[in-house]
């Protein structure tokens, strides 16, 4: 029998066949091991209802090394005897990081079977974004696409879904319904078809968004004016769906469980000439009054957090005491990635981003901001090289990376929350 890290190397890089069977026989051995990917549902609405608090969930875009990164996320999990953590990926991300959705279910379960992990696994799509110029040009097939990724994503064990047309609020009108009608008809479009499509057993978690991430900080007004219209329109969306509508109208089917909201912040931050990160403004009372509302009118967890990587990482807590459901990261962990990794790679991947991104470098940029900004697209050409690289090569990354983890887990206070997931989940 081959062994588990084999498999997973198979399942990524192996032929077609190789990685249809290895992924096969992943899920087999994680479901003999009591190992299931599962739906943060539930545990949200606790938030709701004023059961639970005190911590903050962190969602982990992981855009390499994802069976590596994600033994060492259970090992402390684990160790800290942490419940909830979410790992996920961005739909833009399974592009430029190469990881279709059924790829990187696999390679976070074969983690968890490696490091004795028992129970749920929680694991998103993060920003199922819209195209505003592809929603203009034919919004019915920007509609259809994105159910095709949903449908790719809950099939591979999604079973948390954030919906993100909040590139379609329309800031030019007047009214907050006015602005807010694309994103609620959009997202309630979605809602109908993921409650049309998730397994009879469970209950996909699914996120809304009202304030694209690098916009303006968004507001209770706004956040009610979406929700209200949501809220009333769903009826009419499941009329094509009979079976969702018959459990709508009997009162047993959920709505959203938590709102990602726009605080200041930015995705990945911004490099000054002179390399350092520019300060981020960010308004925690975004978070404090929005999630008043949403617990207490609307029954959903709370607001969720975008762009934390350009947050100190010693702010954290204070996600905890405004009371931010959910809080996620990217961009920090690539930057840990990129600059422990070994300087003869290093200097590889900026040769190819020289050669390959230069048509997006801006005037005035320094080199170093054209590196910063475009690293990421440097995932896929090299993925195999940072998968391969040597223990001892991985070892200053993974060292930089649990570094980081604990500091996050300890600011939003997760250690021995390992007792909700039994209970609510």
């Amino acid at each position: 029998m081959e062994n588990i890290t084999t498999l997973v190397h198979l399942s990524v890089f192996g032929t077609p066949e190789e990685q249809r069977r290895s992924r096969k026989e992943i899920r087999e051995r994680a479901a003999r091991a009591g190992i299931y990917p599962a739906s943060i549902h539930n545990l949200y609405v606790g938030f709701g209802k004023g059961e639970l608090g005190g911590f903050s969930v962190p969602a982990l875009n992981i855009r390499n090394m994802t069976y590596d990164f994600a033994r060492l996320v259970f090992r402390l999990a684990k160790e800290l005897r942490i419940g909830p953590f979410i790992f996920e990926i961005a739909r833009g991300e399974v592009t430029y990081t190469d990881q279709p959705h059924d790829e990187y279910a696999t390679s976070v379960l074969a983690a968890a079977i490696t490091e004795g992990w028992k129970g749920p696994v929680f694991i998103q799509a993060d920003h199922t974004q819209f195209s505003a110029s592809k929603f203009k040009e034919d919004a019915a097939l920007q509609l259809e696409t994105l159910k095709g990724f949903i449908k790719s994503a809950i099939d591979a064990g999604f079973y948390n879904i954030d919906i993100d047309a909040s590139t379609l609020v329309d800031l030019t009108k007047e009214s907050y319904p006015d602005q807010q009608k694309n994103n609620a008809d959009m997202t309630m479009a979605l809602t109908a078809y993921i409650r049309s499509i998730e397994p009879n057993d469970v209950t996909v978690s699914i996120g809304a968004e009202i304030g694209h991430i690098g916009g303006k900080n968004s507001k209770v007004e706004e956040f009610e004016a979406f929700m209200n219209l949501y809220e009333s329109g769903l009826p009419a969306q499941y009329v094509n769906y009979p079976l969702v509508k018959e459990k709508y109208y009997k009162g047993t089917i959920p709505h959203l469980s938590k709102i990602s909201v726009q605080t200041g912040t930015s995705h990945g931050g911004t490099m000054l000439k002179d390399g350092s990160m520019q300060t981020v403004a960010i308004d925690f009372s975004v978070h404090a009054n929005i999630g008043k509302s949403a617990r207490e009118k609307f029954g959903m967890g709370g607001p969720v957090q975008h762009g934390a990587s350009t947050v100190p990482i010693e702010f954290f807590h204070k996600f905890v005491e405004s009371r931010a459901v959910e809080v996620h990261l990217a961009t920090g962990f690539q930057n840990i990635m990129f600059t422990a990794m070994p300087e003869r790679l290093k200097r590889e991947m900026n040769t190819w981003l020289d050669a390959n991104c230069a048509d997006e470098k801006k005037e005035g940029q320094t080199h170093e901001q054209f590196i910063y900004v475009t690293r990421k697209k440097a995932n896929k050409p090299f993925k195999k090289a940072l998968w391969q690289l040597s223990d001892e090569e991985k070892r200053p990354i993974l060292q930089g990376l649990e570094k980081e983890l604990r500091i996050l887990f300890s600011e939003l206070h997760l250690e021995n929350t390992d007792k909700m997931i039994k209970k609510y989940v």
